[in-house]
């Protein structure tokens, strides 16, 4: 049997460890921002066209989930091929991160492939790029092309969490992440490989979800995108010589790229509740006014084309809030009575207002597995978040959620293989009460 690239035995293990947020997200980073001339919060409203929130009584998800073919929220996660085999789940992830191959086009054989100056040949111990992260002897993107298959035969949607800047870059997240999309040369890389992992997907119906916590740190530097320089036109004319050379061109080239190679995908931007500086997940004012919060992140991202998509990704953290207890001394635990702050009512809050300033539905992805029978310890930590959403998902309907994904986005926290069973019993269950409607009761659907 040929040996494996050690970056696909990992990824299937659920090891790998490809967090959104290597750290928790700074607070303040006033001292990291670069002197740009930003807009006033109201000359960027103004510049937003059609930005007025929606109205409270419309049903965003239901649109999308029935182009999906479904008409309840969905439920998913990350997890391994004997999990996602045990319940009709509607949702499968997986990540495409890790880096870049070294020349400026993708490779076409696995074992003449280099990635970080390190060949990709299984002899070697891995491929940083996902192209190539199974046998080498087989055509790259193969990994990529497994998973797909792997969830149409089980009527699974895919999902593509695509988390590529940071590590193709680098240098740290943050400002530093932020300023090297200007580099013409780093991003004709990156577009040439998104547009491979949009040729590998072709007509197939999946979720595609891009860049978690970058759009965030671009919003720590100026609240207008068009004033941060990233290559766009200029790295890739094949596909975006129309848009502008910024983030905000960025984000909508990223979103056009998918429509024209992958026209059956739907495609949302990430939006990170810390975006402001002030993370209206974790916030403990009862004075702060979440909503205003969340428009301050739409508008921006409304100018980085999240409107042009189908949806936006949110979560509510990397880590099982036991996990940062016991190793930061930080609480991050969300008050399930919501009677104390931070509270689920405020996560709630926040992810409605978004979403109604967007016009779009929002999906919660990775959201910690933990639950609060575990004994605390590696790859078992107590957290509440998934029983809360299970035992809510009406909560989630009402905010215009499409879908709970669950995951883990660092090594050693809980995932659906050392939860002692719990994730698995509890998604049976909701599949067999008969799944929560897309819109709750009194909730008319988009027109």
């Amino acid at each position: 049997m040929p040996s494996v690239s050690r970056w696909l035995v990992l990824s299937l293990l659920g090891l790998l460890t490809l967090p959104a947020c290597l750290a928790p997200p700074p607070e303040q980073d006033a001292a990291a921002a670069v002197e740009a001339p930003a807009l006033a919060q109201e000359d960027v409203a103004q510049a937003l066209a059609g930005g007025a929130a929606f109205a409270t009584s419309s049903c965003l998800a239901r649109p999308l989930l029935t182009a999906l073919g479904k008409s309840h929220v969905l439920v998913g996660g990350k997890m391994s091929d004997d999990i996602a085999s045990q319940a009709p789940f509607d949702v499968r992830y997986i990540y495409i991160a890790g880096g870049l191959f070294d020349s400026a086009e993708p490779c076409g054989s696995c074992l003449s492939c280099t990635a970080q100056a390190r060949s990709c040949a299984n002899s070697s111990g891995g491929c940083a790029w996902w192209g190539c992260w199974q046998w080498d002897q087989q055509a790259p993107g193969q990994y990529l092309r497994n998973f797909l298959r792997t969830a149409a035969l089980r009527r699974q949607i895919p999902m593509i969490t695509y988390y590529e800047l940071l590590h193709t870059s680098g240098v740290p997240d943050g400002t530093a992440e932020v300023l090297r999309v200007a580099d013409v040369s780093l991003m004709r890389r990156y577009f040439n490989d998104w547009r491979f992992v949009l040729k590998q997907i072709g007509s197939t119906t999946a979720l595609l979800h891009l860049e978690p916590d970058f759009w965030a740190y671009a919003q720590f530097l100026a609240a207008d995108p068009r004033l941060l320089p990233a290559a766009v036109a200029s790295a890739n004319p094949t596909d975006c010589a129309n848009q502008e050379n910024s983030v905000a061109g960025m984000g909508r080239c990223l979103i056009s790229m998918a429509r024209k190679y992958a026209p059956n995908a739907k495609v949302g931007l990430h939006a990170s509740a810390w975006a402001t500086k002030i993370d209206a997940h974790l916030n403990t004012n009862r004075l702060l006014d979440v909503t205003a919060e969340a428009r301050k992140v739409a508008d921006f991202l409304r100018l980085c084309g999240a409107a042009d998509g189908d949806f936006i990704v949110i979560e509510a953290s990397d880590r099982d809030s036991q996990w940062y207890l016991v190793t930061t001394g930080t609480r991050r635990w969300w008050d399930s009575t919501n009677y104390n702050m931070p509270s689920f009512n405020q996560a709630f809050t926040w992810s409605k207002a978004l979403s109604e300033r967007l016009g779009r539905p929002n999906l919660w992805w990775q959201l910690p597995v933990g639950n609060m029978s575990l004994p605390g310890t590696w790859e078992q930590w107590r957290d509440n978040r998934l029983d809360y959403f299970f035992d809510h998902p009406a909560q989630v309907a009402a905010s215009h959620g499409l879908g709970m994904v669950f995951g883990s986005g660092a090594e050693g926290q809980t995932n659906p293989s050392t939860d002692n069973g719990h994730f698995l019993q509890r998604a049976k269950a909701y599949f067999a009460s008969g799944r929560q409607p897309a819109c709750p009761t009194g909730v008319s659907e988009e027109q």
